[in-house]
């Protein structure tokens, strides 16, 4: 394929991408009427677009759901980082007994999707009393399989003989982990916190089942409860701000990490 021709493939990819957030936007910047006439001018309405984002802001609590899934999606990356390095670690470098049957469960369970484990993580939480609580929300994602993989994928490459110096320096195998094997790993820790932060933040089944409650809801409940009040009265635009204040923080974050992203799912699938 020509560079012209991929060019011209890539930006057509890119737009057919980019249309549904340029409606949202261009949405969140009109009045009632422009809305339902279907005529979304290029010149934002400056009046209609400061009531849509200020009834986004006061008709729920948008700033409330961001707030917990700022909280969920950090505690659930500290966790899954921090019992995915030395697990993958443990797979990468250190010979024991069920290894290879330990890596092939490990991959067996990047197929299963989050639909089939659901019903009895429900029951187990419903049993516990946790529904409508943090716990319900964090607890089943501290474990992640792609995080294991990657770092064991990562940490396959680095020098044995550095290891081995490690240990005569009297290093225990989670110093060796936390002090030499994650600051190296930086691009597969930056690549996989991106993927993590977007998955968790953008998750509606699982906050869905668990969560009932306005106080404990995430972005993506919290709006899917504002679009029934907001399509019931018309207010479209009110539902549009508060989609852009919602993903805005996303775009963000990957703008500054893609490179780090890039580079560190390249790096591991080179390993």
């Amino acid at each position: 394929m020509s560079a012209g021709l991929r060019t011209l493939v890539l930006s057509l990819v890119a737009l057919f991408t980019l249309a549904p957030f340029a409606v949202m936007i261009a949405t969140s910047l009109a009045g009632p009427d422009e809305i339902w006439s279907g005529r979304l001018l290029p010149a934002p309405d400056m009046e209609a677009a400061r009531a849509n984002y200020a009834a986004a802001l006061t008709e729920v609590p948008l700033l409330r759901y961001m707030a917990n899934g700022a909280f969920v999606c950090a505690a659930i990356l500290v966790l899954q980082i921090t019992i995915a390095a030395p697990a993958g670690y443990a797979l990468a470098k250190l010979p024991f007994r069920g290894r290879p049957v330990l890596l092939g469960a490990v991959i067996l369970a990047l197929m299963v999707p989050m639909q089939v484990p659901a019903i009895p993580l429900f029951l187990a939480t419903a049993q516990l009393g946790l529904l409508n609580t943090y716990t319900a929300l964090i607890a089943p994602f501290v474990i992640s399989a792609f995080a294991l993989f990657l770092f064991r994928q990562f940490f396959l490459s680095y020098p044995d003989e550095v290891l081995e110096a490690a240990r005569l320096d009297g290093f225990s195998e989670l110093s060796i982990v936390w002090r030499l094997m994650v600051p190296a790993a930086w691009p597969a820790v930056a690549a996989f916190a991106t993927i993590s932060i977007i998955n968790h933040w953008n998750d509606l089944y699982w906050p869905l089942v668990v969560v009932t409650e306005t106080a404990m809801m995430t972005p993506p409940v919290g709006l899917a409860a504002f679009r029934a009040t907001a399509e019931s009265s018309g207010d479209v635009g009110a539902l549009m701000a508060g989609g852009v204040i919602v993903t805005a923080p996303l775009v963000i974050a990957f703008l500054f990490l893609q490179r780090s992203l890039m580079r560190g799912l390249s790096a591991s699938a080179r390993r």
